[in-house]
C-alpha cells in the first residue's frame, strides 16, 4: 500500500511554550503548570502525585490549555520521552510551559489529530526527531526540527480507523488504571481508619493509654523487619544479558511499579559474582530518593528474576511481630512521607540513609490485628496486580499494532 510521504510542517505548527517565572512555583495552587515529567515515554499524560508543581504568578489566557490539546514533549528529560505526545485532559487549569510544544493550525481535512498522537509514537518519528537533537545531557529539539520530520499520510479515512483501532487498546489500559486507583484508595481508607484514627475492630472496648491501644507497642521499624538492607551497586560495565532485571528507582511507586521502558538486566554469572540480592514477592522495596522519599513498593510476582538499586532499601517484614501489608501501608502513609522528607539530606538529589529508615517509629498493632487487616487488603493488592497483568499485555498489544498500521502492513 502506497502512501505519499509528506512533511509534518505542511500540516501544522509547533508552538512554543510560555517561560513561567520560578519565584512563582508553588507546591499548591489554582494552576498546574506541565513539565516533560507530564509525558509518558510511549505516550500519554501522566499525573505527577506529589511531584505536581503549582502556579501563582500572572497567566497570558493563551498560555492556558483546553480539553484536547495535544502537546509534544521537546525536552528529553528521561531516556525515550523526546518526542512523546499527550492529550491534555481537562480545560481551564493545566498550563502550557516552554520545554513542551503545542500542536496548532492543524489542517483536520488532512490530517486527523488523533492519528498525529499516534504517529508521534512512532519509532520512524521518534528516530527523526532524536536525530536533529542538540544539547549534551539533556537533549532538545525544537518547532522547526519537527516540521521537517517526514511520514507517509493515509487518507483521512484510513487515519480515523488507525486512531480507533489505537485508542480501542487505550481505553482499556485507562479503565483498568482508574479501576487500580479506586482499589487502592480503598486499601488506603482501611488503614487510615484502623490504624490513624484508631477506629479498629473493637476499639469500643479497647483501653487507650497515652495514645496507645492495650497490646500495641512503640517500635522502630527496623524492630519490625527480619532484615533491611540496600539494593546492590551495579555499574554500567556490569549490565548486560536477560537473567534479572535491575529495578530503578524510577520503577517504584506508592505502592505500584511503574513500568518506565528503561530496560536494564544482569547476567547468571554478574548476579553470582557480585553476590546481589534477588527480590522476591512480599519484600518491600522502599525508594530512598524523591520523589516522595520514603515510598514502597510490597513486591507482586513479576515475569522476570528481578535485582534493585543501591538507593533502594530491601524490608523484609519479621512474620512473627509484623505483616508485610501492615508496613507497606505504614511507609506510604502521609505522616511517614512527610518524615522521610524531612530527615533527607542533599540539596540537588535529597535521600534519606537507611539508618534513618531503620529509626522510623511506629505504632505496632497486635499481629492478629494486622493479620485481619491483610484479609481485606490482600484480595484488593491481587487484583491491581491482575490488573497490572493486563494493561502490560494490552499495552504490547498495542505495541505491536502500531508500527503495522501505520505503515500499511495491516489495513483498517
Amino acid at each position: 500500500m502506497t502512501w505519499p510521504t509528506t512533511r509534518m510542517g505542511e500540516h501544522f505548527r509547533v508552538k512554543h511554550g510560555y517561560a513561567f517565572k520560578g519565584e512563582y512555583f508553588d507546591s499548591e495552587g489554582q494552576y498546574v503548570l506541565l513539565t516533560p515529567g507530564s509525558f509518558i515515554e510511549e505516550g500519554g499524560y501522566r499525573e505527577q502525585g506529589k511531584k505536581t508543581k503549582f502556579y501563582t504568578g500572572d497567566i497570558p489566557e493563551s498560555y492556558v490549555l483546553d480539553e484536547g490539546d495535544l502537546l509534544v514533549a521537546m525536552t528529553e528529560q528521561t531516556p525515550g520521552l523526546l518526542g512523546s505526545s499527550a492529550w491534555i485532559p481537562e480545560s481551564g487549569r493545566l498550563l502550557h510551559n516552554q520545554r513542551l510544544g503545542r500542536i496548532v493550525d492543524l489542517d483536520e481535512h488532512r490530517l486527523s489529530k488523533r492519528f498525529l498522537y499516534y504517529l508521534f509514537n512512532t519509532k520512524e518519528v521518534r528516530d527523526q526527531i532524536s536525530a536533529t537533537a542538540t544539547g549534551g545531557k539533556v537533549r532538545h529539539t525544537a518547532p522547526e526540527r519537527i516540521a521537517q520530520v517526514l511520514f507517509r499520510r493515509p487518507p483521512l479515512g484510513t487515519q480515523q480507523s488507525i486512531a480507533a483501532a489505537l485508542s480501542a487498546y487505550d481505553d482499556l489500559i485507562e479503565n483498568n488504571r482508574r479501576r487500580m486507583a479506586l482499589l487502592e484508595e480503598a486499601a488506603r481508607h482501611l488503614y487510615c481508619e484502623w490504624f490513624v484514627r484508631l477506629r479498629f475492630p473493637g476499639h469500643e472496648h479497647t483501653r487507650i493509654t497515652n495514645g496507645v491501644p492495650e497490646g500495641w507497642a512503640r517500635r522502630s521499624f527496623v524492630q519490625t523487619c527480619s532484615s533491611l538492607e540496600d539494593g546492590d551497586w551495579i555499574e554500567t560495565k556490569d549490565q548486560g544479558g536477560e537473567d534479572y532485571r535491575l529495578l530503578q528507582i524510577s520503577n517504584i511507586g506508592v505502592n505500584e511499579f511503574i513500568e518506565t521502558g528503561n530496560l536494564r538486566y544482569v547476567t547468571e554469572e554478574t548476579f553470582k559474582r557480585l553476590n546481589c540480592r534477588e527480590i522476591l514477592s512480599e519484600h518491600v522495596l522502599i525508594a530512598r530518593m524523591p520523589d516522595p522519599i520514603g515510598r514502597a513498593w510490597l513486591v507482586t510476582d513479576m515475569p522476570w528474576r528481578m535485582i534493585t538499586a543501591v538507593d533502594v532499601a530491601i524490608a523484609i517484614a519479621n512474620e512473627g511481630v509484623a505483616d508485610a501489608y501492615f508496613l507497606t501501608y505504614f511507609l506510604n502513609s502521609p505522616t511517614t512521607l512527610e518524615q522521610c522528607k524531612r530527615l533527607a539530606v542533599g540539596a540537588t538529589r535529597p535521600r534519606i540513609a537507611r539508618r534513618e529508615l531503620a529509626s522510623l517509629p511506629l505504632l505496632l498493632p497486635q499481629h492478629q490485628l494486622q493479620l485481619h487487616f491483610r484479609e481485606y487488603v490482600e484480595p484488593l493488592h491481587k487484583q491491581r496486580a491482575v490488573l497490572h497483568r493486563q494493561i502490560e499485555k494490552l499495552r504490547t498489544a498495542r505495541n505491536l499494532l502500531l508500527p503495522r498500521l501505520m505503515n500499511g502492513a495491516i489495513s483498517v
